[in-house]
């Protein structure tokens, strides 16, 4: 009579990766937390294909434990996705944890391996393969663009303040649009570079053509970006006081698979606009929360003040949260959480297939 049991028993095992710039450590646990194996591969596709069939090697392989999904482990990430292992995002280990076990990546690769078996401290990672992670990518670069031209302006600015008299009563009541083109058509004398007059004159030529480049490169982006995020989510778009920048940040903020977030709380805990409880004793009271992306929360923050001057349904609620006694700060602070609470809405009811 054949026995109905098989004669190999299916080990199951979890994996976990220490990811940096050129290798990544990976490690091997079985059900149980021991330690079946460590060992570094090089971050690149070949190394990342080698990494998967090293962890099979041992076993049925439940989920992989990985550091950074966002960073040095994005393209780790997408291979096991696309191989249908289920991938856990893992934070660095505490540092009591740290303080005890030391540092090293083998360690912080067992670390990861136990925290995605244990199901603590972890999460589903970002899908970085869609229209949403070319949003994130343009909106970087405008980002940096934003920054930097504004950057030049304070130096223009600057550079007027201790510029000869002459100059600087010429150039200090002009608007910043008047200001950069008089700038940028300055003529000085190259050949009289050592003289501090003529060296300003060129300091603020160079700095206000640099304010035109980048202001170009914007207008450039936008032109990108306002289709695309129409594209991805039109609902978001239209909601009040919600433009194609608070719209994309969003956006880059959910994700692709929106679907990671568990529930309306949770975003609002990613976009740092839920209370955190801090109440102890007879002591009932929540305090602000600085966690979470700050860039969302400076999205919401935008979006409640355009509500609080232009709609008037905010505006009856702000009037009777101050005559309650709240202050303005307080009011914005319960507007975000309500304005989180829609937001979420519309960008988890939305059907559009995001598949590039």
């Amino acid at each position: 009579m054949p026995s109905i049991t098989p004669d190999v028993a299916v080990v199951e095992v979890a994996g976990g990766v220490d990811t940096h710039q050129d290798t990544h450590t990976a490690a091997v646990i079985d059900l149980v937390g021991r330690v079946l194996g460590t060992q570094q591969f090089p971050a690149t596709t070949a190394g990342y294909t080698a990494l998967l069939a090293w962890m099979r090697g041992f076993g049925s392989l439940l989920r992989v434990g990985v550091e950074g999904t966002g960073a040095y482990g994005a393209g780790l990430a997408r291979l096991l996705r696309n191989a249908h292992v289920n991938v856990i995002e893992v934070d660095r280990p505490d540092r009591k944890t740290r303080r005890f076990q030391g540092k090293s990546d083998p360690i912080d690769a067992i670390q990861a391996a136990k925290a995605a078996l244990a199901g603590q401290r972890t999460g589903t990672p970002k899908q970085r393969d869609g229209r949403v992670e070319a949003l994130r990518n343009l909106r970087v670069a405008r980002r940096s663009a934003v920054d930097q031209r504004a950057d030049a302006q304070r130096q223009i600015k600057t550079l007027i303040v201790t510029a000869p008299d002459e100059l600087r009563a010429r150039l200090r009541t002009l608007p910043v649009k008047e200001l950069i083109a008089t700038c940028a058509t300055l003529r000085p004398d190259r050949t009289d570079a050592a003289t501090p007059a003529t060296a300003v004159k060129i300091a603020l030529r160079s700095l206000a053509r640099r304010h035109q480049q980048l202001s170009a490169e914007i207008t450039d982006l936008d032109e990108l970006l306002e289709p695309l995020v129409a594209a991805v989510n039109p609902g978001l778009l239209a909601a009040n006081g919600v433009g194609t920048d608070v719209a994309g940040q969003l956006l880059v903020t959910a994700g692709e698979n929106h679907d990671r977030l568990t529930s309306e709380t949770a975003f609002a805990m990613l976009c740092g606009a839920a209370p955190i409880p801090a109440s102890s004793g007879k002591t009932t009271r929540h305090r602000l929360n600085r966690g979470g992306d700050r860039q969302a929360n400076a999205a919401l923050y935008r979006v409640a003040l355009c509500r609080l001057r232009w709609d008037p349904r905010t505006r009856a609620y702000a009037e009777r949260r101050t005559k309650e006694g709240m202050s303005k700060k307080e009011i914005i602070r319960c507007l975000k959480r309500y304005i989180v609470r829609e937001l979420y809405q519309l960008i988890t009811s939305n059907n559009l297939e995001l598949a590039a």
